[in-house]
């Protein structure tokens, strides 16, 4: 899939968004890992609890908790409390959230994980 940007003058610009080019690195740094892409790309249609993505993933709780708190520390996205569970979902008042939305919108979608992810929440609760 390609991912079209036009650089002016060390800005990247894509489809009306403007993001420096510290920044853009910065955000490229955070969607170069193919799990964190994932978990984004899923966050664009469900929140989900870390469970959740440990059962998509097939993966350990330790793993999936050390992307989200990379992607949480860098605002990308948000947590919610829900009783004894937390909720992650994507920060829609992020600066450059544009900017990843429309990244997002140009991958592949995930409807085998969001299949599955259904069953896993009939689990989880």
């Amino acid at each position: 899939m390609l991912i079209y940007l036009f650089i002016l003058k060390g800005t990247f610009t894509m489809l009306n968004s403007k993001v420096q080019m510290d920044t853009a690195a910065d955000i490229f740094k955070l969607l170069g890992h193919e799990t964190r892409l994932t978990i984004l790309k899923i966050l664009v249609d469900h929140d989900c609890c870390v469970c959740e993505f440990v059962d998509l993933f097939q993966t350990f709780q330790l793993s999936i908790s050390q992307h989200l708190r990379r992607l949480k520390d860098s605002g990308l996205i948000i947590e919610e409390r829900r009783g004894q569970w937390t909720y992650y979902s994507l920060n829609k008042t992020y600066a450059h959230y544009h900017f990843i939305i429309n990244i997002l919108n140009r991958l592949p979608n995930q409807n085998q994980q969001l299949r599955q992810l259904k069953d896993i929440r009939k689990q989880c609760k």
